[in-house]
């Protein structure tokens, strides 16, 4: 069975009319419960190996895989079960965090367009260059440590990065490289009830820090943010997912299915070698059944 109507759903191309109200963060419409959802995601894991190889093997496509969410949406154990069947060497993941002092050296964009996947491999950004119009719209005195000209620094900021990044995906899209962009939309409760699991358990403790709550506490903020940053950058070329993230299981499964939906799209597969690489073949198989045991 196939759930890619789960992804067509979440889908958007447009922001014109695009409102996070209308999206529910606990929708799981369509999929009978968690042991469903469990073993569609197992044969979808299955499915993206093999589209993977044939990826891989063609050599002419890239995919760009970019996940944004609030903390505790579920990024991380998303990369660890939707992306668990590729093969390590076609497939690399980037954590973006604060930017470093090199970082900072250069304009927004430099330190994820030089982890940018080749050809035939899969890249995925935990978070990404769309922190510049997330944390940093929220936190508008990150600017300051972004050593701009002031002269740019103005109102127009951030109209003027939502036109870079949708130039930038374009570009992209234009030179063979698929750029997928899933927005983990969790609820403020449901947040509230994982921060409290984290610090339950020792072991997650960790992953736990006062800065997530004082972020909690800009909720609001970040939703106009997100809402915003979807409306202006949700393109036919760079489509935006908006995953109800509320469930880790319905998620995980519209993620998968919507990875494979773009991929059995491209037509992906493997190489047919001329004919005298084919004779080369058949000879050195000639060789090989000759040789005695």
């Amino acid at each position: 069975m196939k759930f890619t109507s789960l992804a067509r759903e979440c889908r958007v191309t447009s922001g014109r009319h695009f409102r996070l109200a209308d999206h529910d963060p606990a929708n799981t419409d369509g999929i009978a419960g968690k042991k469903e959802a469990v073993e569609a995601l197992a044969k979808g894991v299955a499915r993206m190996d093999e589209l993977q190889e044939r990826l891989y093997a063609q050599n002419r496509w890239s995919v760009l895989i970019i996940l944004q969410a609030m903390d505790a949406a579920g990024k991380d154990s998303a990369i660890e079960h939707v992306m668990s069947g590729l093969n390590p060497q076609g497939c690399e993941v980037y954590s973006f965090k604060s930017p470093s002092a090199e970082e900072l050296d250069h304009d927004f964009l430099w330190r994820c367009t030089c982890r940018l996947p080749r050809r035939g491999r899969i890249g995925i950004f935990n978070r990404s260059y769309y922190e510049e119009t997330l944390v940093v719209k929220v936190h508008p005195e990150l600017l300051g440590v972004q050593k701009l000209p002031p002269v740019l620094v103005t109102k127009d900021i951030w109209d003027q990065r939502y036109e870079d990044i949708r130039s930038f995906e374009r570009h992209l899209a234009r030179n063979g490289t698929v750029v997928l962009k899933f927005f983990l939309h969790v609820s403020r409760e449901e947040q509230r009830r994982r921060f409290l699991a984290r610090l339950e358990e020792p072991a997650k403790h960790w992953k736990f820090s006062a800065a997530d709550l004082a972020e909690r506490a800009r909720w609001d903020d970040y939703m106009a943010a997100y809402e915003e940053t979807i409306r202006q950058t949700a393109t036919k070329e760079a489509p935006w997912h908006v995953v109800p993230a509320d469930h880790k299981w319905f998620t995980r499964l519209v993620i998968a299915e919507a990875i494979n939906a773009r991929l059995e799209q491209l037509d992906l597969a493997f190489p047919e070698l001329p004919a005298a690489e084919q004779k080369k073949l058949k000879a050195a198989r000639a060789a090989l059944s000759g040789e005695k045991s």
